[in-house]
């Protein structure tokens, strides 16, 4: 262990492997530990009594559950867009050798108290009961307009300047009305509040026209993907194809000290007496807390159920938003559900999560809404944890920390933050125009 290394990564959570990937691509020498002994950090994948072990403090779970190894239980689910940054750093990597995907069933949202699929195509505005006749025809037009729009032709601008004019103001032109206007920003270019409406609006329809994109590579209900057998794959592929390009592994070495020199700048990391030297430190919250601040919690209830989510035409895997102004809150809620159809639980089960960010003491009562949505379930879990920032200036410390994960169920933030950091601790951006039809075999 007593060797240099260009970095040291520190933490397998999946931003931690996402990044490890691609600085050993680039031929950066990595050396990549974690005081667990398993992959994943806070994003790692439970079976059945790992997740008895979590919650309920017993060794095992009632067998009438099934199997314990059939279950792959998600600590941070969240689904993939077919065509967004997630999957494209996935091909850039060629990672996605080491993974199989499969579409998922339905993307919804929860508007005036009923569960309804998002529309996201002018076909698909004119037949959705979430508006009425002469919205529908509103709505097409600003589908259509979305659509067509490309940055490099003012012939489809409509003579508006969209990095000028705000969401709100483009909106109005097209006299959306206020239940519109949420499912758009939320369930479609799944902003988190709205800020968005006052923001320029060239961002929310890039958004919408990912989403749409995303819905027609694969025909299907929804713009998502994931992996067979969850999320646990992602970071043990991010480890096999570090460990191809010669970056070293190490699991359960425990502590982990970073050290500095006299100036604070990083030189190495101490574990079990011995000292890695390195340039750069990348690692999660947990390993440098008195560089973090906490930013916020999470409040998350886990259910085992024996059936689909209700109202979301029997999908197997599905993702539910509901937009905080449904719910009178701050931030919106996220139903996110998985089976048996991803290997994420025996035949006949189904895996649901609801998650948000808490905004009082009592986040059972606060995930009532999203628990409501489910129906009857065979175990209820409830989790908080707390979401954490970096306040460190990197350019003097050579820390490189990620952001905790947020309420989401889908990965659009995660990868913000990843190619960010990538282009902090390398000065440059990360080139994400890849071939997507290089992951179609595998999603398939």
């Amino acid at each position: 262990m007593d060797e240099e290394y260009e970095v040291i990564v520190l933490g397998t959570g999946l931003k931690e492997c996402i990044l490890s990937g691609l600085l050993s691509v680039d031929g950066i020498k990595v050396l990549h530990m974690d005081r667990n002994d398993y992959y994943g950090g806070e994003s790692t994948s439970l079976n059945l009594n790992q997740l008895w072990k979590k919650f309920r403090g017993e060794d095992k779970a009632p067998a009438h559950l099934g199997s314990s190894r059939d279950y792959n239980v998600d600590m941070m689910p969240k689904f993939m867009m077919a065509n967004g940054k997630l999957v494209r750093v996935l091909i850039h990597t060629d990672v996605t050798k080491y993974l199989s995907f499969k579409a998922v069933d339905g993307s919804y949202v929860f508007v005036k108290g009923k569960v309804q699929k998002v529309p996201a195509t002018p076909m698909e505005a004119l037949k959705s009961p979430l508006m009425g006749i002469f919205e529908k025809r509103r709505a097409g037009k600003f589908f259509s307009y979305v659509q067509e729009y490309d940055e490099k032709d003012p012939k489809t601008h409509d003579g508006v300047d969209l990095k000028r004019v705000t969401t709100k103001e483009l909106i109005a032109k097209f006299g959306l009305d206020e239940n519109t206007i949420d499912f758009i920003g939320h369930a479609v270019a799944l902003h988190s509040n709205d800020s968005h409406l006052h923001q320029p609006a060239y961002d929310t329809v890039m958004r919408m026209k990912l989403y749409a994109e995303s819905l027609a590579r694969f025909q299907g209900g929804s713009p998502y993907i994931y992996p067979l057998y969850g999320l646990g794959e992602l970071p043990q592929a991010f480890a096999r194809l570090s460990a191809v390009y010669g970056g070293t592994y190490m699991l359960n070495k425990p502590e982990c000290k970073v050290e500095f020199d006299e100036e604070g700048k990083v030189i190495g990391v101490t574990s079990e007496g011995e000292t890695a030297k390195c340039k750069k430190v990348v690692c999660d919250p947990s390993y440098l807390p008195n560089k973090v601040r906490k930013i916020g919690r999470v409040a998350r209830a886990i259910a085992i159920m024996s059936h689909p989510i209700p109202n979301t035409n029997d999908s197997h895997s599905v993702q539910v938003i509901l937009p905080q102004k449904q719910l009178g809150r701050k931030s919106d809620m996220y139903v996110f559900c998985c089976s048996y159809s991803h290997n994420v639980a025996p035949k006949g089960k189904f895996i649901a999560f609801v998650s948000t960010d808490a905004e009082t003491d009592n986040p059972q009562t606060e995930l009532k809404p999203g628990i409501d949505l489910l129906g009857p379930v065979d175990e209820l879990f409830f989790d908080v944890y707390d979401r954490y920032e970096p306040v460190n200036e990197p350019t003097l410390d050579n820390c490189f920390i990620s952001t905790s994960y947020d309420a989401t169920t889908h990965f659009d933030t995660t990868v913000v933050d990843v190619l960010n950091m990538y282009k902090l601790i390398t000065g440059k951006e990360l080139d994400l125009s890849v071939d997507l039809n290089a992951a179609s075999a595998a999603e398939e």
